[in-house]
């Protein structure tokens, strides 16, 4: 550990690592294959949110979902981490949001082109405070929901993820160095959907914690 201080990771961790479909029942609902090894793609730090600023939809995009994940903070670096060890590079936990430009994704694959516009925009990464790894002692059983408007969406346990929290430490670190207050977004249950201007989001992971977002416009 460093003098850093991991509890403010998004104010200067350096990369934000993402899971795709790690969680069958969302995979089928978005009508993709389930994977046999995990769907990564990267989001940069100016992607972070904390509360009281707005979720932005951004200007080319008109569908805009939210999936809500347990994100894992890195506390120590590593490469090529062995998986029975990799629970001791974890600090803490974050509760995330990967909003998602669903229709720019959708037209992203469909041309067979990275998925970087439709998740790495300003604003795609709403984040909680740091939580102490004391506060989750299995991660791997770990209830998340999220509501928009007072309406419950997204409602899964982790215990339901493909790829459990140390395998998907162990092979990112394989090819991907990871780093002091770093953040894995581990995947999202079932439920996504759209959320439009003025929609208001609250997330919790159970007895843990809850966040709230507005949503609202890019402007031009």
């Amino acid at each position: 550990m460093t003098s850093r201080n991991i509890s403010r990771f998004w104010e200067w961790g350096r990369k934000i690592i993402c899971v795709g479909r790690n969680y069958a029942d969302h995979a089928k609902e978005l009508k993709n294959a389930v994977p046999t090894e995990p769907v990564l793609f990267l989001k940069p730090p100016s992607a972070y949110l904390k509360e009281g600023s707005p979720i932005l939809v951004p200007r080319y995009s008109s569908n805009l979902h939210h999936e809500v994940e347990l994100g894992v903070v890195i506390g120590k670096g590593g490469a090529s981490i062995p998986e029975s060890e990799a629970m001791e590079h974890i600090a803490g936990y974050a509760l995330c949001l990967d909003m998602t430009a669903r229709d720019v994704q959708d037209e992203c694959k469909s041309k067979g082109l990275p998925w970087t516009m439709a998740k790495a925009f300003n604003t795609s990464c709403p984040v909680s405070e740091f939580i102490p790894k004391e506060r989750i002692p299995d991660p791997g059983n770990v209830t998340l929901w999220l509501k928009v408007n007072d309406q419950l969406r997204q409602s899964g346990c982790t215990s339901q993820m493909i790829f459990s929290v140390p395998y998907l430490i162990s092979y990112i670190s394989d090819f991907i160095t990871l780093e002091e207050g770093d953040l894995i977004l581990t995947g999202t249950p079932k439920g996504v959907s759209a959320v439009q201007e003025h929609d208001e989001l609250q997330a919790g992971i159970q007895d843990v914690v809850t966040i709230s977002f507005r949503v609202d416009r890019q402007q031009l």
